[in-house]
């Protein structure tokens, strides 16, 4: 339970990332999971109103964490590129493999 709460935060996050990326229609489409991620989370404390598998509910939880590890996966990749990038304008005459790709 802790580690989905730790999941559901740092997905909660992932708007901004999007954002700072520049892809507005993934941040717009995380917000709106994000939404019934949380809606999912609190319906499921009470074991009365149990949310059914595979509902509407389930797969907004579901898909707002998938969302969220792609979208930190491109920052990753992006911060690769950046650092990359300024290191090879720092130093033009070293011999970086990366660049060679």
């Amino acid at each position: 339970m802790d580690m989905a709460i730790i999941f559901m935060l740092v997905a909660s996050a992932a708007p901004f990332v999007f954002i700072h990326l520049k892809k507005y229609v993934f941040a717009a489409a995380q917000v709106l999971l994000l939404i019934g991620m949380w809606m999912y989370f609190f319906a499921g404390l009470n074991p009365e109103t149990l949310p059914a598998p595979f509902s509407v509910l389930w797969f907004s939880f579901y898909g707002s964490l998938v969302l969220s590890e792609i979208g930190y996966v491109m920052f990753v990749i992006y911060l690769g590129k950046t650092i990359g990038a300024e290191y090879r304008q720092e130093h033009p005459d070293s011999n970086d493999p990366i660049s060679e790709l």
